[in-house]
């Protein structure tokens, strides 16, 4: 897996929800996405931009709680698996969450995906955001070979 992009600055919560939209355009069933970054980086925020583009009215909740949260049609154009580790201590417990169950015919958006054995979404779109000097954010794409003729965004 190669594909290192230059970062995209995302300048407040408005640009996360942009290129979450802007994101939705680019998804297919099977598809996988990985959010990580610090807490409040704003992968939430992008997230909610992607699953708006998606057909979700209202605000999607975070799913730290419930640690996995399904959409499914109607209201959304395709199934989404939004699932937060956040809260997993032991990388033994993903396993019982049955997120590969229907992984070929949703879209599985994971949050803190770090807490996960190393290489357990292997054809994931791993973003990854940080802080910049200017209370921005700094996303960068590790983008796999199934990826690589919908990347960049456009």
């Amino acid at each position: 897996m190669n594909g290192h992009n230059d970062p995209v600055v995302l300048t407040d919560p408005d640009a996360s929800d942009r290129f979450g939209a802007a994101l939705a355009k680019l998804v297919v069933p099977g598809d996988v996405i990985t959010l990580a970054g610090p807490l409040g980086a704003g992968k939430t925020s992008i997230v909610r931009g992607l699953l708006a583009a998606l057909g979700l009215a209202g605000e999607a909740p975070s799913p730290s709680f419930a640690i996995v949260q399904p959409y499914a049609p109607p209201d959304t154009i395709l199934p989404v698996l939004h699932v937060d580790l956040y809260r997993i201590d032991d990388p033994n417990e993903i396993a019982e969450l049955g997120l590969d169950d229907a992984a070929a015919e949703q879209l599985t958006i994971v949050e803190w995906p770090e807490r996960a054995p190393a290489g357990y979404w292997p054809d994931a779109l791993a973003l990854t955001l940080s802080f910049t000097a200017d209370g921005g954010r700094a996303l960068t794409a590790l983008v796999p070979a199934p990826w690589r003729a919908r990347w960049p965004l456009k």
